[in-house]
């Protein structure tokens, strides 16, 4: 009995500070996930990577990134699974959500990530996170078809990666916490097999500001975030292409500052013309290469 006493205190000794509820509020602890062999030696073909993957240079794509975090005063915890065979499970954004009041497990709508999310569930077990959901039966919901515009709305995007029954569960939920869901269909584009996420299409960069591809954006969402006073920064179409949608990819620290890949200098100079101060790194190899940029790369913990 003692020995269990002390085990259960032990447990709960570990206290880490949770809640998000804002893209772009100061981004204080993020969860991450360090490339592992599984990434480096992926079959580019079964993964649907593109031809700027490059394990030789994946490393140094990902300590770039990591370097500027860290000037950036944003704390990492790392999530360490044993066996991990999931190349994609780097892009931690995806196989859980947070909330002000704890994680939500998802369950990504990518085969080959079937079951991701336990390693996102023994991550909060481990750091004392609360979980107060999870996707059940049929869902299938990633976290990157999900961004708050404002703390009690969340938008998600359906699509290939995203389903309805996801949706639902998503807002049954959320009204648990008094938080309003609202959806949109997102365009077929280069097909199911695509990455084609909700913040592919956009991503919010400061107070009342989002970058988007304007194009492809469903009409019900650019009316309701003109209804909400948004000012839209439109990305310049030959870069979304050329970047395969990762210039709209913008993981904001604070309102008004930005990291995003390299190599779209007129993404980056629309985004500075703006007010919006922007640390690049190189991702190609990594971010391009493997559709995921540094939005993407963060399970974002704590936003203040």
């Amino acid at each position: 009995m003692l020995r269990g006493k002390k085990n259960i205190k032990t447990q709960y000794s570990r206290k880490t500070e949770f809640g998000v509820s804002s893209m772009v509020s100061r981004l204080k602890t993020v969860g991450m996930l360090k490339p592992m062999e599984a990434l480096k030696r992926a079959d580019p073909n079964k993964w649907h990577y593109g031809q700027a993957f490059d394990p030789a240079k994946i490393e140094s794509n990902y300590s770039s990134f990591i370097k500027i975090l860290t000037s950036l005063d944003v704390e990492i915890l790392w999530m360490t699974p044993k066996h991990n065979e999931t190349a994609d499970s780097i892009f931690t954004y995806d196989p859980s959500f947070m909330t002000q009041k704890g994680a939500i497990l998802l369950s990504p709508g990518k085969s080959l990530r079937k079951g991701e999310e336990k390693i996102h569930e023994e991550f909060y077990k481990n750091n004392n996170i609360p979980i107060i959901g999870k996707l059940s039966e049929l869902a299938i919901a990633e976290g990157g078809d999900m961004f708050w515009l404002d703390r009690e709305t969340l938008v998600i995007g359906k699509g290939f990666r995203t389903n309805q029954i996801a949706i639902e569960q998503m807002k049954s939920i959320l009204s648990e916490i008094n938080v309003e869901v609202v959806s949109f269909d997102l365009p077929f584009f280069f097909g199911r097999e695509a990455c084609l996420h909700m913040m592919s299409l956009i991503s919010i960069v400061d107070e009342k500001k989002a970058l988007a591809y304007i194009s492809l954006m469903p009409v019900g969402l650019v009316q309701l975030l003109e209804k909400k006073g948004y000012e839209l920064i439109e990305a310049p179409e030959d870069e979304f292409i050329s970047s395969e949608g990762l210039n709209i990819n913008v993981l904001a620290i604070k309102p008004g500052i930005c990291v995003m890949i390299s190599g779209c200098p007129r993404t980056k100079k629309a985004l500075e013309k703006n007010g919006v101060t922007v640390y690049t790194f190189d991702g190609d190899a990594l971010c391009i290469g493997c559709e995921g940029g540094p939005t993407c790369l963060t399970r974002p913990i704590l936003r203040v």
